[in-house]
């Protein structure tokens, strides 16, 4: 059952990642109307839906499965009176309610209001809130005395931007795809990519920011030299291997394939060969941004350095 857990948050963490970040993007990174409007492009709207219901039903399954670890077996979990007392007396129990509730509303939002940017910033703010919810299924919320809002702020910075990163990741990917089809898309993939830089400089100046003060809270000054001894501590340097190979894949794709694109579109041939590279750099990118989305999912079931 531990790793149903663990699956299950992490679908609930990518989804609420691409939910928030992605409709984020559609509003600060394509156009508001024309041909490569994400009204227009038609999949931005789908891609978000289908998070949405993901995010359900995630949730909800997430919800049953905790509910299934604290009272020892899932059947107990179908309790209808012992998944009210989780929801109604444990931190965990309510935000997956909440969480549920926030994708609901952000499914309806984008399969019955009109498509456009007021859709977008709602879809956007509902991810954000079921991004945020997760804070309360790990250990951001544990922290107890005067420190513990601050933990919590932190971890709350932290998901927030980690859906930025994750939703621009995914979107910027999909406008790789279809640049690749269409060429008259590759000049909004350019200036989409181009338009990100000093975003994606403040994202990881938060995850750095943030990042250092759970860590404070989890690991300690006194706890460093657990980092090696433990599986809390592997896992935790793991996700700082992957995280830093995110980081050297940015820095490529915005100081080389970004600039090459560039000068590709300059040139009277389609620039197949600079969207190709760059798609290659993104999946390259995405893919260790799910494996570090599945790593702090499994932190999150783990005891921390400090509670050793």
């Amino acid at each position: 059952m531990e790793t149903a857990v663990v699956l299950v948050r992490w679908a609930q963490y990518v989804t609420s990642f691409v939910l928030a970040g992605g409709a984020l993007f559609a509003l600060y990174a394509l156009p508001a109307a024309g041909p490569s409007s994400a009204v227009a492009l038609g999949w931005p709207r789908r891609l978000l839906a289908g998070c949405a219901a993901l995010l359900v039903v995630a949730s909800l399954l997430g919800l049953v499965l905790q509910t299934a670890v604290v009272a020892g077996s899932l059947s107990a979990a179908l309790d209808p009176s012992i998944l009210s007392s989780v929801i109604s007396e444990m931190a965990m129990g309510a935000a997956s309610l909440a969480r549920a509730l926030a994708a609901v509303v952000a499914l309806h939002v984008l399969l019955l209001a009109p498509p456009g940017r007021a859709a977008w910033i709602a879809a956007s703010a509902l991810g954000a809130v079921a991004a945020a919810s997760m804070a309360w299924m790990g250990h951001g919320a544990a922290t107890e005395g005067p420190g513990g809002s601050l933990h919590l702020a932190a971890d709350i910075a932290h998901l927030a931007a980690a859906a930025v990163w994750v939703g621009a990741l995914v979107f910027f990917l999909g406008l790789a795809v279809v640049s690749r089809r269409d060429a008259r898309q590759a000049p909004t993939f350019h200036a989409a990519l181009a338009g990100f830089s000093g975003i994606g400089s403040g994202v990881v100046a938060v995850l750095v920011a943030s990042g250092l003060i759970n860590s404070w809270f989890l690991v300690g000054p006194m706890g460093v030299a657990a980092l090696v001894r433990t599986p809390y501590g592997l896992l935790l340097l793991l996700k700082l291997v992957l995280f830093g190979a995110m980081v050297v894949l940015a820095a490529a794709n915005r100081f080389g394939l970004t600039p090459a694109l560039r000068e590709a579109l300059i040139e009277p041939a389609p620039p197949s060969t600079a969207v190709k590279a760059l798609r290659r750099s993104l999946v390259l990118e995405l893919s260790a941004a799910m494996a570090l989305v599945a790593v702090v999912a499994w932190l999150g079931r783990l005891a921390p350095i400090s509670a050793q």
